[in-house]
């Protein structure tokens, strides 16, 4: 696929994604492809592969090619967190960075216009700051959060839904809801303007990932459909 077609094919996947899904090497205790085609089968539209624990290169690249076929082949776009130089050896869809890791502007020069870049908000001026005309079409998503306390970002402070009532009326790109969020309470971000939802644990740790992913992405639909 010609370039200029690659780049437009990922931003109109993206602008339709409502379920992104995050999820280590082995989520659950499962390999990868006992969840990911499951999960995207559900209604997960984006999987990002985010491995805390220390790695070498060549086994984070292994792991990331694998879970790029797995998606390539389900449907979903894949998302590689943190790594732009590795996101680009494995074919991924996009990278993901945060607001303390490299600057964006860095990451869209090694990872050129085709990939798409994702990066996690915290607060008013991080959601203002990402703007066509500030980083230049730099940023094609942003997450929001976390909404709650969530125990895969210790020490980062819940935002509530404050912050996604303000992105839903501020935010310039498509946003993610994200942080501690499940079937349970998810309509608490929809009522706050939310249309896209970011999960970990709910699908990642379910007994049927493809059953979390599918109660998930019927509460997400049944919203937009009744807004």
């Amino acid at each position: 696929m010609p370039t200029s077609e690659l780049a437009t094919d990922r931003r109109e996947r993206l602008d339709v994604a409502r379920l992104y899904l995050v999820c280590d090497a082995t989520p659950g205790g499962r390999p990868l492809s006992e969840v990911l085609p499951a999960a995207i089968a559900g209604g997960v539209d984006i999987v990002q592969l985010r491995i805390k624990d220390p790695i070498d290169d060549a086994q984070l690249l292994a792991h990331a090619r694998r879970a790029q076929a797995l998606c390539a082949r389900a449907g979903a776009l894949f998302v590689l967190n943190d790594r732009p130089d590795l996101a680009r050896e494995a074919e991924a869809d996009g990278v993901h960075v945060g607001q303390d890791d490299m600057p964006v502007a860095e990451v869209r020069e090694l990872v050129g216009q085709d990939m798409l870049i994702g990066l996690s908000t915290h607060a008013p001026t991080e959601i203002d700051a990402v703007t066509p005309q500030a980083v230049a079409g730099t940023v094609d998503y942003i997450g929001v959060g976390p909404v709650h306390a969530t125990p895969t970002k210790p020490g980062r402070p819940a935002v509530g839904v404050q912050l996604v009532r303000y992105a839903a009326v501020n935010a310039q790109v498509p946003f993610f809801a994200i942080g501690g969020l499940h079937a349970g309470n998810v309509r608490e971000v929809l009522d706050a303007g939310a249309t896209r939802v970011c999960v970990l644990r709910t699908i990642a740790q379910a007994a049927d990932p493809g059953q979390a992913a599918r109660e998930l992405r019927a509460l997400i639909d049944r919203d937009r459909t009744e807004a």
